[in-house]
């Protein structure tokens, strides 16, 4: 049974995120073996990432420039001097029975990222941002014996992983969901991730807990896991906060704990006590120098990072004068927003141009299961944002232009030379239309004259009928008038 309004609001609702972004590199992040996702089990291994004794770790200096550049990005100090530790726990997936990670001395610390929140914009903080290898993957499923044995694959284990880590600043399931949506749009922005929950690309764990409206101290936190989707996300966060309120309504008390969402059932249910960092053992890795991180090496990470979604968004804004939802979805992704950029130069329609491109193109890519990335050439897809806009063709024209040119990848000069479109702005050859349409329809004629006017737009239907929807509409109603009083 649902809380009432009146007593969920005597609650406030407090979340923090721990999100692991795994980074796109080639290698791993303490040895030399591939991170190809989907071959086959344990193909991607070495003594080094099988934990296998005298076998040193050496640091992948990519994984450190793309955890630098998220780091930057999110708005964080980066520390001259990091280490790694040794994070101990036993796992059938963790070969070494440990992993290396940092703790007291991270990357970077003190970010923010921006969302919408509540009609305006809201300010989380980002703890940190720390360095750290994956574990492998325990397969419990898929075997003719899984009901009696668990499988493990070490292709995952070494994978270098960047941990973000934010301040308990989220004050409602619908706010989690807004970072975590600017935090993968940013991830994709960098190319430091592909961000793929499915593949684990993207993983979230949510910390939870609610406190009386206008208390100072936190209440007792729950870590809720298996948050595989941001619709799971948002609905475990639901879930799990209202639970809590009912328990602290009841009389009882929340216990700290981790607990697993069960997609199916729509439902938290308690894994295990909630572990302490005193439980894992840290200790500095004794076979990593400590990374120390220059100023040069800052400065070269800040000239490559691009123009920040938030950044690009207020510009389309003010640059092409853009309505803020079509602004919003143009930067969602950096291909689309560069795609964008070069149609409303060419064409010098920005808003004609954002309108197509977010409606009619998305739709055609997404019904024909082609990405962004196979649209046709920015030039032709301006070439026919200029036919429009100098009214050369119609919007049904141009929709038919653009199907054959994401099918076949032609311009629209080409197409409308093949099919024999082009709108029709001759006057008399449209009167000449006209006159035979009236002429055979004497019924709705005297209809309009008796002063049905709303017949005028069957008659521009059957003529746009006639002409293939070739003619000009305006020049048709104009014609249609003056024909249907004269005659």
């Amino acid at each position: 049974m649902p809380l009432a309004t009146e007593v969920r609001t005597q609650y406030e609702i407090v979340i923090g995120l721990e999100v692991h972004v795994q980074l796109l590199t080639e290698s791993k992040v303490f040895c030399g073996c591939s991170t190809r996702f989907g071959d086959p089990p344990n193909t991607h291994t070495c003594p080094v990432c099988l934990g296998l004794p005298g076998a040193l770790p050496a640091l992948n200096r990519e994984a450190v420039t793309m955890a630098m550049k998220a780091a930057m990005a999110l708005n964080c100090s980066l520390n001259s001097s990091s280490r790694f530790a040794r994070k101990n726990y036993f796992y059938p997936d963790l070969p070494k029975g440990y992993q290396i990670s940092q703790f007291d001395q991270p990357l970077a610390e003190n970010g923010w990222l921006e969302i919408a929140a509540g009609g305006g914009r809201k300010r989380i903080g980002v703890t940190r941002v720390h360095l750290e290898e994956d574990a492998g993957k325990s397969l419990h499923e898929g075997f003719p014996d899984s009901d009696r044995n668990s499988y493990i694959d070490l292709n995952r284990s070494g994978v270098p992983l960047i941990e973000i880590v934010t301040e308990p600043d989220l004050r409602s399931p619908e706010e989690a969901h807004e970072f975590l949506t600017q935090l993968k749009t940013l991830m994709l922005y960098l190319e430091v991730s592909d961000c793929n929950m499915e593949e684990g690309s993207l993983r979230c764990d949510a910390n939870a807990s609610v406190r009386r409206a206008g208390a100072t101290c936190f209440g007792t936190k729950t870590e809720v896991k298996n948050l595989n989707s941001f619709r799971f996300l948002q609905r475990a966060l639901a879930y799990e906060t209202e639970r809590q309120m009912k328990l602290l309504e009841s009389g009882g008390e929340v216990t700290q704990e981790t607990r697993l969402w069960d997609s199916r059932e729509q439902r938290t249910y308690g894994m295990r006590s909630k572990e302490f960092a005193h439980d894992y053992r840290y200790f500095p890795e004794p076979d990593l120098l400590p990374l120390a991180i220059g100023e040069s090496w800052k400065e070269e990470i800040r000239r490559m990072l691009p123009e920040l979604p938030q950044a690009r968004e207020e510009r389309f804004l003010r640059q092409y004068a853009l309505p803020k939802q079509d602004a919003q979805l143009l930067v969602l992704s950096r291909d689309v927003a560069g795609y964008f950029e070069e149609v409303a130069k060419l064409s010098g329609e920005p808003k004609l141009s954002a309108n197509w491109i977010l409606n009619d193109l998305t739709f055609l890519l997404q019904e024909s299961g082609r990405t962004f990335t196979e649209s046709p050439a920015p030039a032709g897809m301006a070439e026919l944002i200029s036919l429009m806009a100098r009214k050369t063709i119609s919007g049904k024209m141009a929709k038919e232009i653009l199907e054959e040119m994401v099918r076949t990848g032609r311009r629209p000069g080409e197409v409308m030379a093949e099919n024999g479109l082009a709108q029709i702005d001759d006057p008399e050859k449209i009167r000449a239309v006209a006159g035979e349409i009236i002429r055979a329809h004497p019924k709705q004629v005297e209809q309009y004259r008796s002063g049905k006017t709303a017949t005028l737009g069957w008659f521009v239907g059957q003529l746009m009928k006639a002409t293939r929807g070739q003619a000009n509409p305006q020049l048709v109603q104009d014609v249609l008038k003056e024909e249907l009083i004269r005659r």
